[in-house]
């Protein structure tokens, strides 16, 4: 009983960088939408989303531990007459989570606005039962309030090594024009498998953080 109660703590206070992943955007975080996360010192992330026009390509890193940068390819089928950009983001982590307070952390996306420009606010909280929230506010793309719950399935498997499926995370959000929905695989520590529903078109993809 008593393993069990620490493992289920040690998971909430380290969910974050478990589970840590681009969006789609570039910016840490969950499907559209940033989180209260960032990369820890050192770390990078790599990701790539095929998208049913197209694809992203994403690059991210930690810069000194609370900042962390990057970048967003997105590349279109020459018939969806959608032209190419890049974002190039920045994210500073305020307030890190603890047990009892959120995580807190301000952000922009696409800060040389050959898309559209996006700050924002975004904060973060695991609770009991593998379930996580988030939500934040911004312009931009967000057009106001946005918000995630996210729902971990297993996540003792993982501490206790007796898991016999990959840690799930099921992700339902507002980027603050749409409800898009998905799934999260932690395969090997560090390589995620994405799969779901945005802006009404399925999309994949994988990433890895290390």
């Amino acid at each position: 009983m008593k393993k069990t109660i620490f493992a289920a703590i040690t998971f909430l206070l380290t969910s974050a960088p478990v589970f840590a992943a681009p969006s789609v955007n570039g910016s840490t975080g969950l499907i559209n939408t940033p989180s209260a996360d960032v990369l820890q010192e050192g770390q990078f992330s790599l990701g790539y989303y095929h998208l049913k026009d197209g694809g992203v390509g994403t690059f991210t890193m930690n810069l000194t531990g609370k900042l962390e940068v990057g970048a967003a390819g997105f590349r279109y089928d020459n018939d969806s007459g959608r032209d190419d950009h890049t974002y190039v983001n920045a994210k500073y982590g305020l307030v890190p989570e603890t047990v009892l307070t959120p995580g807190v952390a301000i952000g922009v996306e696409d800060i040389a606005n050959l898309d559209k420009r996006t700050a924002y606010v975004s904060a973060s909280k695991a609770l009991p039962f593998g379930f996580r929230i988030h939500a934040g506010i911004g312009n931009g793309r967000y057009d106001g309030v946005f918000a995630a719950v996210e729902k971990t399935i297993n996540p003792l498997g993982i501490l206790t090594g007796n898991n016999v499926f990959p840690a799930t995370t099921l992700i339902a959000e507002w980027d603050g024009n749409d409800m898009n929905y998905g799934a999260r695989m932690a395969v090997v520590p560090g390589l995620k498998l994405d799969v779901g529903h945005r802006e009404h078109q399925t999309y994949f993809g994988a990433s890895f953080t290390y």
